[in-house]
């Protein structure tokens, strides 16, 4: 595969009261064409900002992003944003506008006909699972649920390679959860997209990632890796301790071999497979 991002000795620091504050420091990895990778850490580990650097909502103060192996630097903020997707917590939908005008937001904004940008925003609306019955409705009719496939459903619309997922599904039920990832793996996986996705939960990463970037706080990478190598081959104590594999019914370890191999935690309750 070819990359498709690529973070290049990035690094980001905001000045406070008390002179630098490290938002990230010294980051490089690649995101595969057609791959999904999870960014998991803590609070303050910087990963809404790798997030932010993608499509230039904020600026490094060090190093390059890169797409197709074009520095962002170099493209017009507006003109990026419009060629990336972004899926917020808060599904960021226009309140006063309809889901599927929210929808068509973006292929407007590119230069589509009204009426070109609604059939497509509709035509998406079904991709995403929604019945094509709630494109009249408005944001605050919808469901949380409903809201984020929604917020989905504008991301794809403009048709662009690359997704950006800032913890996308934070806000709703566990099973309302469980349905919008096994939904997000079936896009990829028929659409072909490259996604960033940044989540605090590793159950969640383990299940969409082909694989996980954990970082330390102060935005360090502590290990790159496959859900399965961090699993059999934590690089240290902080790692094994962040992915539960030391707390009791939260130690997770592979079962099967091949191709059906599962994860499953201490009680034996399986929390995804790992896919190859």
């Amino acid at each position: 595969m070819r990359e498709m991002i690529t973070f290049d000795t990035v690094s980001k620091h905001y000045p406070d009261g008390s002179g630098v504050s490290v938002a990230v420091d010294n980051v490089s990895f690649t995101v595969e064409e057609n791959s999904t990778v999870v960014l998991v850490g803590s609070s303050g580990s910087g990963k809404s900002t790798l997030l932010s650097l993608v499509n230039r909502m904020t600026d490094p103060t060090s190093g390059r992003v890169l797409i197709n192996g074009a520095d962002v630097a170099d493209t017009d903020p507006v003109r990026l944003r419009r060629s990336i997707g972004y899926v917020l917590q808060s599904g960021g939908l226009l309140p006063h506008r309809t889901v599927v005008d929210n929808v068509a937001t973006v292929p407007l904004l590119k230069g589509e006909s009204r009426g070109a940008a609604r059939q497509k925003a509709m035509e998406f609306i079904e991709v995403v699972g929604l019945d094509p019955a709630v494109a009249r409705r408005y944001p605050a009719q919808l469901s949380g649920g409903q809201q984020q496939r929604v917020g989905v459903a504008r991301a794809l619309a403009g048709e662009s390679d690359i997704l950006l997922m800032d913890e996308p599904f934070g806000a709703v039920d566990p099973i309302v959860r469980l349905d919008l990832q096994n939904e997000v793996k079936r896009l990829q996986r028929e659409l072909g997209k490259t996604i960033l996705f940044v989540t605090h939960d590793i159950d969640e990463a383990f299940s969409l990632a082909d694989k996980v970037v954990v970082l330390r706080p102060g935005g360090v990478i502590a290990q790159e890796a496959t859900p399965a190598e961090l699993i059999t081959d934590p690089v240290d104590d902080f790692v094994a301790d962040f992915i539960g594999l030391r707390s009791g019914s939260r130690a997770l370890r592979v079962i099967g071999e091949g191709t059906d191999r599962l994860i499953v935690d201490g009680t034996g309750r399986i929390l995804g497979a790992l896919e190859q």
